[in-house]
């Protein structure tokens, strides 16, 4: 039981936005501003079980005189000082891999040249549902699995908390621990409790990549909150929290070889996500859309590279061939066009990534189906590139 100057010290910390554990400086600039005290109590800072770290200190008396939970605007930083605290704050977004200082960042930017299709009215639902519903969308390379949840977050103006996922991200990484800031040691939440406290979508990319450190995602995963047991806090999410994960495979690891450092993962992990979306590539129709929406304005040459990837992918499902053309690499094609304004040159570079015999194939494929390539070429191609007056690739 506290005495009266102590309990009225403790109020005079929560009046101050302190929560335990609280630091050394907190104590200090409180006590000049309540004139309680004149140094910081040796009550707290002398006291063996009060120590929590150097310089921070238990004062669980905190809970009884202020809410336990309070929503943060961003990353919230424990026990430290105002100017700290104002440096993780200022960083937030940057600590947690995105672009930019500030929150409203996390609302991804609207792609202009974005062609919704697919699953996106499905994923739009859950998300302007505001409800808790986990999903884990799995396809092939370049299919627009990221883009999709992130184009659904910026149409409807919600934070997205992308985090990508490797072999060594750990639970420090996803639900956060102690930095070195400004001199102290302080508490900053991870992307994963940052997005449940502000009721943001969790998107955890590549998630087939993470290893058994993924599972302190467990309870996220039910909903039901999580302890961070560093600072013996409790975090439950706010409404609107909900989470997707995003792989090349449906967790059972890569057989081919297709996806190199994927592996499989825990069945209580996946057993968590109700729903999976597999997400195929689009349709041709779709795909012309999307090579449109990208810049491309040449009706022939587009119809041509989507028969090209359509062929190229029947060839992959029925085990013909190894490789396949993505979508993805179609919009590399095209934005290339766009730089050189060569087709075969465009198509040669974006096919540069695949062995020898692999890139002749698709390239003489794609002569097959578009029989005017060269000739089309080297008529538009200025002789500037080259004296002969074809295109040089």
């Amino acid at each position: 039981m506290l005495k009266k100057r102590q309990m009225r010290f403790v109020e005079a910390l929560a009046e101050a936005g302190c929560t335990s554990p609280v630091s050394r400086q907190e104590l200090i600039s409180v006590c000049e501003d309540s004139g309680i005290y004149t140094v910081p109590p040796s009550w707290i800072t002398q006291d063996p079980e009060r120590a929590y770290a150097r310089g921070l200190y238990n004062v669980p008396e905190l809970d009884s005189v202020s809410p336990k939970e309070t929503p943060a605007p961003a990353p919230a930083a424990v026990a430290a000082p105002q100017g700290a605290v104002e440096s993780v704050t200022s960083n937030a977004a940057l600590t947690m891999g995105m672009t930019g200082g500030e929150r409203a960042t996390l609302v991804p930017p609207a792609f202009d040249g974005y062609v919704s299709w697919g699953h996106f009215s499905d994923v739009e639902k859950i998300v302007r549902s505001r409800q808790f519903y986990p999903i884990f969308i799995t396809g092939l390379s370049g299919n627009g699995k990221t883009l999709m949840v992130e184009q659904v977050c910026a149409k409807l103006k919600r934070e997205c908390y992308r985090v990508n996922i490797t072999r060594q991200t750990d639970e420090d990484d996803l639900l956060g621990g102690f930095r070195l800031i400004n001199g102290n040691t302080v508490w900053v939440d991870g992307p994963v409790v940052s997005a449940m406290k502000n009721g943001g979508v969790l998107l955890l990319d590549e998630v087939d990549l993470g290893g058994a450190n993924l599972m302190c995602l467990q309870p996220v995963l039910e909903g039901k909150g999580v302890f961070l047991k560093k600072i013996g806090q409790w975090v439950t999410p706010s409404d609107g929290f909900t989470v997707f994960a995003t792989a090349n495979t449906k967790g059972k690891g890569s057989d081919d070889g297709r996806f190199v450092g994927t592996g499989v993962m825990n069945e209580a992990m996946l057993d968590r996500f109700p729903v999976t979306f597999e997400q195929p590539y689009p349709t041709r129709a779709t795909e012309k859309k999307i090579l449109k929406k990208a810049g491309l304005e040449d009706v022939d040459f587009c119809d041509h590279l989507t028969a090209w990837s359509e062929t190229v992918r029947k060839g992959f499902y029925a085990g013909a061939v190894d490789e396949i053309i993505s979508t993805r690499r179609l919009v590399d094609i095209v934005n290339a066009y766009a730089i050189f304004g060569c087709k075969e040159k465009s198509i040669n570079l974006c096919l540069a990534r695949f062995d020898d015999e692999t890139k002749s194939s698709f390239m003489s494929l794609y002569e097959k189906i578009d029989a005017d390539l060269r000739s089309e070429d080297e008529s538009t191609e200025s002789t500037e590139n080259d004296e002969s007056g074809k295109c040089p690739f």
